[in-house]
């Protein structure tokens, strides 16, 4: 049987799609969870309306135009659009094949490439912690700011037990499809120190087709998903984003004004709570393959749709690169990578993934694990 994995809220399956459809929220639901985000990171939260109107607002509030900002050399353009329209300068470090994340090494090198480098944003590549330790100490000895990007991380640890997001001057959520805090849409700020400059805090509600897309995407997916058996969802899902009934994640436009929904606050605070108090796994599993686009064919024609997620350039998707200008010369892993990865969800089994472990393994690098 054919079943399409991700690209269709596979996070939603056995049933959640309809608690989600029809959790109803009320402002009281923003009220609890600034309050516990306030308790959990210490300090003053405000509720945005995706993760990079979050992390623009962030950068705004300690940084000052023309600053820059060392990146992960492997992200996605919803942090490239923050910085820009933060009026920052993004500053791509290389990467580790091992966890997707960069070095003190590869953040030292970077910062000889600009100037009035102030802060670092550290993302937790697909839920793997980064050496915080020693990007702490750099941070410190070069009087450079930490932001925090848990969209993939919340209730990560670092090796030295302190969780993501209890750290940096700032900590960003995002409550995006396939995140870690899974409402749609969505996202938080932090503050967790005295910010340099006043932000005004969002109050405007979400747009009605915002807020619909939001509410009726799992239950899209579902529906998607039960036609794969017959070969429809993929087809009904492109006339779903045509029709802009569903959209893209990429495609979640930055707006500084508007507010997170009362019913995706409610939401979000359940899943909050829901993290584990030892640490959550990785987001997602990931190995590299020769050949990569004969790999997704196959994997496609099997019924696993894995090209939807962080794939063919450093910087995804691949249809904003060109306007990204990413240093390729100086982040040659992250090229590699970008080229080569395959990234598989923990939210499905392993026994439901174990079609696509058999195309995959035909195709493993030398030297890479299954």
């Amino acid at each position: 049987m054919k079943h399409y994995y991700l690209g269709m809220a596979a996070g939603y399956a056995g049933g959640r799609w309809l608690s989600h459809l029809c959790t109803i929220g009320v402002r009281r639901d923003r009220t609890e969870l600034k309050r516990f985000l306030t308790q959990k990171y210490g300090g003053r939260a405000v509720l945005c309306k995706n993760g990079r109107s979050a992390l623009a607002l962030a950068l705004k509030a300690y940084f000052e135009p023309g600053d820059a900002i060392i990146v992960n050399g492997f992200t996605c353009y919803a942090v490239y659009e923050a910085i820009i329209a933060a009026h920052l300068r993004p500053i791509f470090a290389d990467i580790s094949r091992d966890d997707l994340n960069f070095t003190v090494q590869s953040i030292s090198k970077a910062m000889l490439r600009g100037e009035q480098v102030r802060g670092i944003i550290v993302q937790n590549s697909l839920g793997n912690p980064v050496e915080m330790r020693k990007i702490e100490k750099l941070a410190d000895k070069h009087q450079l700011l930490l932001i925090e990007d848990l969209a993939h991380c919340a209730g990560v640890r670092y090796d030295d037990k302190r969780e993501a997001g209890t750290v940096g001057a700032a900590t960003i959520l995002s409550f995006g499809k396939d995140k870690s805090i899974d409402t749609i849409s969505g996202g938080a700020l932090i503050l967790r120190t005295l910010p340099r400059h006043e932000i005004a805090e969002p109050t405007k509600a979400p747009r009605p087709s915002d807020h619909l897309r939001a509410k009726f995407y799992p239950m899209f997916g579902a529906l998607c998903r039960t036609l794969s058996y017959i070969r429809l969802g993929g087809p009904l899902m492109r006339v779903l984003v045509a029709m802009h009934w569903v959209e893209k994640s990429a495609d979640n436009k930055l707006d500084l004004k508007r507010r997170l929904s009362n019913f995706e606050a409610k939401l979000a605070l359940k899943q909050l709570k829901e993290l584990r108090k030892g640490g959550e796994p990785p987001l997602r599993g990931f190995c590299y393959v020769r050949n990569r686009q004969e790999v997704l064919h196959k994997l496609m024609r099997a019924g696993f749709y894995f090209g939807s997620f962080w794939y063919e350039k450093p910087v995804s998707p691949a249809r904003y690169y060109g306007k990204v200008k990413f240093p390729e010369e100086d982040c040659p892993n992250a090229v590699y990578v970008g080229e080569h990865i395959i990234n598989l969800p923990n939210c499905c089994s392993r026994r439901d993934l174990r079609p696509a472990y058999k195309i995959i393994k035909h195709y493993l690098e030398e030297g890479a694990d299954e």
